[in-house]
């Protein structure tokens, strides 16, 4: 039966491409009738959204649908998109989708689980970089109670995981200091005019909007101690130890401790089952085209920490 399903997806994308190239596009009489995939990224300061455009010239050139990336507030933005169908796949922190598909976990879905949501892939690990003014005095996570802070754009995966570390961590809630929100590039540009003091920024580095904010002025990256990355996994299993290496960002020369959530992509169950497994099969069978997280992203490794049922059509993929 799985060979059966192999074959029949060969067969089926041989037809449409040997179509295309004798210019007779089964599937539709013109371009306006071809399949516009709606992909649903992040801000784009951050990872999701050029690593995104790199799966749309992918997916544009070795099938026969288009896509149409969008920029947005990230995790628990897309995961709405995805329950009430406005995206068809989006990128989201496998944390915050087992929040949704549970119901559990944060305010947005207590109670309301996405029911609708599934998984396609695994990406790679998405690091939780605390970025400080460094005349600010701050050596611990203790140190931000009281202080301007940004932590990432409401609603967002950033948001949910700034709050979380810094009530298991540190005990501290909204209520215990200034809270900002806004997306990458300006909270970037809050840590360069000094109106925070520290800015949570949560991505695969090297992160865009960093590395550009360290090339223009002088930043630190917080290095956890030992006991707080402890207690930010106790307080979360899908929290994991990461490392900023040395040199990833001008300024910073020695590694940064930290710890990181999992990157993923996924999609909406009623979403045709096809697509997902072309969409899979396009990615993964050409990730050396990518040029970004390239040590990471594979299809041996696309399913460790998924966090959430699969699509059928990942499934007819991967498994």
């Amino acid at each position: 039966m799985k060979d059966d399903m192999i074959d029949g997806r060969i067969d089926r994308r041989t037809v449409l491409k040997g179509a295309a190239a004798a210019g007779m596009i089964g599937l539709a009489g013109c371009a306006d009738d071809t399949e516009t995939i709606r992909w649903h990224a992040g801000g784009t300061g951050g990872t999701y959204f050029p690593l995104s455009g790199e799966f749309e010239g992918i997916v544009e050139d070795v099938t026969d649908y288009n896509m149409e990336v969008s920029s947005t507030g990230a995790s628990v933005e897309n995961v709405g998109s995805l329950g009430n169908g406005d995206a068809d796949f989006a990128l989201i922190q496998n944390d915050v989708a087992f929040f949704a598909a549970n119901g559990t976990g944060l305010d947005a879905f207590e109670g309301e689980p996405i029911e609708n949501l599934r998984g396609v892939a695994t990406l790679y690990p998405e690091t939780i970089h605390v970025i400080i003014d460094p005349d600010a005095g701050i050596d611990s996570l203790a140190d931000l109670e009281g202080r301007p802070v940004n932590t990432g754009d409401l609603g967002s995966g950033t948001q949910v995981n700034a709050l979380q570390i810094l009530e298991s961590v540190a005990g501290i809630t909204p209520d215990d200091f200034d809270e900002q929100n806004t997306d990458f590039t300006q909270a970037a540009d809050q840590i360069r005019d000094g109106d925070v003091d520290a800015a949570f920024v949560v991505g695969g580095w090297p992160v865009g909007a960093v590395e550009e904010l360290a090339t223009t002025a002088d930043i630190e990256i917080l290095n956890m101690s030992a006991d707080e990355r402890e207690a930010a996994r106790a307080d979360a299993s899908w929290f994991a130890d990461d490392t900023i290496p040395a040199g990833t960002y001008e300024g910073i020369d020695a590694d940064v401790d930290t710890v990181s959530v999992q990157a993923m992509i996924a999609t909406r169950e009623e979403y045709s089952a096809d697509i997902v497994e072309d969409v899979s099969e396009a990615i993964f069978e050409n990730v050396d085209r990518l040029s970004i997280k390239t040590d990471f992203i594979n299809r041996d490794s696309a399913q460790d920490g998924m966090s959430i049922d699969l699509h059928e059509g990942a499934a007819r993929y991967f498994e």
